[in-house]
């Protein structure tokens, strides 16, 4: 049975993702087109490519999520270093190594761009601050001037996974417009900075209901894979403006998209618990990322089996259609 799938945020804890994914593989269920945000962007970059969960699995435990906090040894400098590089870069970490690695296992399936995937496969969630809204990857590059087709994917999941001040913004440059200053034509440059797609939002399970919608394709359940769980009763410590930042950001998106998550919508989507693990934890033990694995596989599992033994179907929002059989 096909479905399409959509991947929340949640930073490290994205390895609970591939749990579930590892799941639906074992009931038959596989995946038509995919979309996530930040790190639901990752895992659904590597389905469209092919990946299978057991061999995400192994490519996310493979590398540190340290490894990721990149920045040259300047910037290292206590309390000085840090400070300067927000200042002068917008973040604390670059964002370049998440990057690299994401294209490094893209190119492994021989895929690039989003002209190497079908239409459509994918879709990648952004925010555009500079204009304040979301962007939904590749379509919504259009409006940059960008070739949508031309996009590379590691840059779109670079884009969605953009932790503002913690990672680099990515800036897209334009200079369509020209002006005169001076009696000499010169071109007149916008500066776009988007970041994380979880600013706006962090479980984009509204995604594919206008495709449902359409009526060009045949109408399909959308899975939703969403982690929950926060952590426990113990207050985060803010001791400067990049830990209250920090704070404010994960209470964000512990709370993002909950008015959207109604009842029809929670019947399709597969939660997975969390275990008390925070988005920016890169210090993650192997573990640590094991037992979240296990979490997304039972959520996922217990969520498909528990769809067969009640009527086997899934609803089909945006749709008027009944509901699709699963099994």
């Amino acid at each position: 049975m096909k479905v399409n799938g959509v991947f929340e945020g949640g930073g490290v804890k994205g390895i609970s993702l591939v749990g579930a994914v590892r799941a639906a593989e074992l009931n038959g269920v596989s995946f038509h087109k995919v979309a996530g945000t930040s790190s639901g962007g990752i895992v659904a970059a590597l389905l469209a490519t092919g990946y299978t969960a057991e061999e995400m699995k192994r490519a996310i435990q493979a590398v540190p999520f340290t490894s990721f906090l990149r920045r040259s040894r300047f910037f290292n400098v206590r309390f000085i270093g840090p400070a300067v590089r927000l200042l002068l870069k917008k973040g604390l970490y670059s964002g370049d190594a998440l990057e690299e690695w994401v294209r490094g296992l893209l190119a492994a399936k021989n895929v690039r761009t989003f002209a190497d995937l079908p239409l459509g496969k994918l879709r990648i969630i952004a925010s555009d601050i500079t204009n304040g809204k979301i962007l939904v990857l590749p379509d919504g590059i259009a409006e940059y001037g960008i070739d949508p087709l031309r996009l590379e994917i590691a840059k779109a999941v670079r884009m969605s996974a953009s932790i503002p001040y913690f990672f680099d913004p990515v800036i897209l440059l334009q200079s369509n417009r020209h002006r005169y200053f001076k009696r000499r034509r010169k071109a007149e440059v916008k500066s776009t900075y988007i970041v994380d797609g979880g600013l706006l939002s962090n479980f984009p399970l509204w995604v594919f209901d206008r495709d449902n919608d359409s009526g060009k394709e045949p109408p399909l359940p959308v899975v939703g894979f969403q982690m929950v769980g926060r952590r426990d009763a113990k207050a985060r410590r803010i001791g400067g403006p990049i830990s209250m930042f920090q704070a404010m950001f994960e209470t964000m998106l512990n709370a993002h998209d909950e008015r959207y998550i109604e009842e029809h919508n929670r019947i399709r989507t597969i939660k997975i618990a969390t275990l008390g693990v925070g988005t920016a934890d890169f210090s993650l033990s192997p573990e640590m990322s094991e037992k979240l694995y296990e979490s997304g596989l039972e959520a996922g599992d217990r969520f498909f089996k528990q769809c067969d033994r009640q009527t086997g179907t899934l609803p089909v929002a945006g749709s008027s259609s009944p509901q699709i059989r699963l099994k």
